[in-house]
């Protein structure tokens, strides 16, 4: 029922999400984001909106338009149910992973969201079938209407899709499942010479930053270029001695002989300039120890100027340091960064 993507005219502002979710989405990758290339592969019902709606990468808007005036919601929505049962949709993950949690979004759907949902997960070759076994993931949840609902998992096996079972019908805004790609399987990693070793799509996450003020951290090593203005790295202005920063975990281990930065959209809000610093953790360690000691970490590559609305590409002058695991982002003094790619050699893939 929807039109393309170049005849809609959006009405109301976009849904942001809440402190909660905003939270949790930058400390794990969304599986089920379509840039990484998730898809619906089979649905119950989707007679007034398209299930693949609720895996895009934007926030859901209240409606838009077609170019014949046909008005269409933002998400999922079925029929409204005349017989026992459920209505359900299958999503084949972007990227294999463990789920750590997921978010149901009802924003802008009030006296058509489901009652409740449940989710469960597969792990397969191809897609699930009629003889595949699911396992529950998130039991019975009662949902309420233009909200989000963070439900965390615990569970730590990989997964390569998902079912979710709305209860009875009714419409959902977006399915946000978070979690670790499983780096085994990251196609970016096993057929590039040159990897990006930081990218979400990859298994590259977020360990920790110091300020998230204008924009998500975990932005930085988002799928694909930024496509507008403020979907970056933005920290506040800062008024005090020192620097921002932000530390990355790579998804393998790997010797860096590429960087690429990008300013693109921020313009005389960039950083002066930037620096890496980087490390090999020879096992595990929790995140706020990491954050601690990533302050005294060798430097990868010194200081180096940036300006704004461009990209800088980094071959020379990057330290021999070896395979790292590690790598903390330091922008000077403050401001907004687009992307960040770390590319090198995996010495495990």
């Amino acid at each position: 029922m929807a039109g393309g993507s170049n005849d809609r005219i959006y009405i109301r502002k976009t849904s942001a999400m809440t402190a909660e979710v905003e939270a949790f989405a930058d400390d794990w990758t969304n599986l089920a984001d379509e840039r990484l290339g998730a898809v619906t592969v089979a649905v119950s019902d989707e007679f007034y909106a398209p299930a693949q709606r609720l895996l895009e990468a934007r926030g859901a808007n209240y409606y838009f338009h077609d170019e014949e005036g046909m008005r269409y919601v933002d998400g999922w929505e079925t029929t409204r149910r005349r017989r026992q049962g459920h209505e359900f949709c299958v999503v084949r993950l972007g990227r294999a992973g463990r789920i750590t949690g997921v978010v149901f979004d009802t924003s802008y759907f009030t006296g058509n969201f489901p009652v409740g949902v449940e989710l469960a997960g597969c792990c397969v070759q191809g897609d699930p079938d009629a003889s595949t076994a699911w396992t529950p993931l998130v039991g019975f949840t009662p949902l309420a209407g233009d909200a989000q609902r963070l439900v965390t998992v615990q569970d730590g096996a990989v997964y390569t899709h998902v079912r979710l079972n709305l209860h009875p019908d009714g419409g959902m805004a977006r399915l946000r499942v978070y979690g670790a790609v499983d780096a085994s399987r990251a196609p970016g990693l096993l057929d590039e010479s040159l990897p990006d070793l930081a990218a979400l799509e990859n298994g590259g996450r977020i360990v920790g930053c110091n300020d998230r003020h204008f924009g998500s951290v975990a932005a930085l090593i988002a799928p694909g270029p930024s496509v507008a203005w403020g979907k970056g790295w933005e920290t506040r202005r800062r008024r005090e001695p020192g620097n921002d920063w932000a530390v990355i975990a790579l998804a393998v281990p790997g010797v860096i002989e590429e960087v690429d930065i990008d300013t693109h959209y921020y313009l005389a809000n960039q950083p002066d300039r930037f620096s890496l610093q980087a490390v090999r953790i020879a096992g595990p360690m929790a995140d706020a120890l990491l954050v601690n000691q990533s302050m005294y970490w060798p430097q990868l590559l010194d200081e180096t100027a940036l300006q704004g609305g461009s990209r800088i590409n980094v071959t020379q002058d990057i330290a021999a340091l070896g395979p790292v695991t590690h790598v903390r982002l330091n922008i000077f003094p403050d401001g907004g960064v687009t992307r960040l790619r770390l590319r090198g050699r995996p010495v495990e893939r």
